[in-house]
């Protein structure tokens, strides 16, 4: 399989860092313990946008003592699953053996069951979860029939109760916008649907931006939204190479760091633009 494909199968099937705004800018003061953890997040977020899996395998370790803490158990969970989740995704982009992706995308699943089970309104873990029960069916190993069915059942039943308790949460647009591009239009999906979902998406999180006020709270999208807009203009049945690139150097300029985005997604964009320069 080509990289550009093995980046693809990541995007497609799944469903990326968050940007927690600095503890000492909310009003609710965070304890010893909450000034930890959200270092340790935001370790969490660059590994993730950096493709460092060896990071993300020894913070999601390095968050295990908080578990136990009442006050932010959930959010310590979810960014467990995190961790591993974003670990498993960024191994798309490598060799990486499926049997491990497969045990991390597992215990993700885990650590986001965890989170949703101690704060059952807390939706970004019902989203991760539909997420990586996603990428259990159909990305990692091949699976008999009954236990495919089941994780989707499992996927689809998490991605449910996230839309009826927060159908415009941006981060649960862009896991669903992969499920659009698959799906067929005279089903509802369609490459025009998917690239609908990002959009509303990236307006969605333009207008709330800054509305949570809890630093261990998700408020990841806007980058992640702009990159699925790149990928699916230069993959779309007729790409617009001109719209992936400006999608992708925005999502740049919010993360010039950004792996994926940097050292794969663009030289992918620019190498279509030579081909497509060559033909002309």
């Amino acid at each position: 399989m080509s990289r550009k494909n093995k980046s693809g199968v990541a995007l497609l099937v799944a469903a990326c860092i968050l940007v927690i705004t600095s503890a000492s800018a909310f009003a609710r003061p965070l304890s010893t313990a909450g000034e930890a953890v959200v270092r340790i997040v935001t370790q969490v977020q660059k590994a993730d946008y950096e493709g460092d899996r060896s990071a993300l395998e020894r913070l999601y370790g390095e968050l295990t003592p908080f578990t136990g803490n009442k006050e932010f158990a959930a959010r310590v969970f979810y960014w467990r699953g995190f961790a591993l989740w974003r670990k498993a995704l960024n191994g798309f982009n490598e060799n990486v053996d499926k049997r491990d992706l497969e045990h991390d995308l597992h215990q993700a699943a885990e650590e986001f069951e965890k989170s949703a089970s101690v704060d059952p309104a807390f939706v970004d873990s019902k989203i991760a979860l539909g997420s990586c029960f996603g990428l259990l069916a159909y990305a990692v190993g091949k699976k008999d029939a009954a236990e495919q069915q089941a994780l989707i059942a499992k996927s689809r039943q998490a991605i449910s109760d996230a839309k009826a308790a927060a159908p415009d949460n941006p981060r649960l647009l862009w896991v669903l916008g992969p499920v659009y591009w698959n799906t067929p239009p005279d089903r509802g999906g369609g490459q025009a649907r998917a690239m609908e979902v990002y959009e509303k998406g990236l307006e969605t999180i333009r207008i709330h931006k800054n509305a949570t006020s809890d630093p261990l709270d998700p408020s990841w999208g806007e980058p992640e939204l702009l990159m699925s807009l790149a990928w699916s203009n230069l993959n779309r049945t007729t790409p617009d190479l001109d719209a992936a690139e400006q999608n992708a150097r925005s999502a740049l300029a919010r993360v010039p760091y950004w792996h994926y985005v940097r050292d794969i997604l663009v030289p992918q964009i620019q190498a279509a633009k030579a081909k497509q320069g060559g033909k002309s």
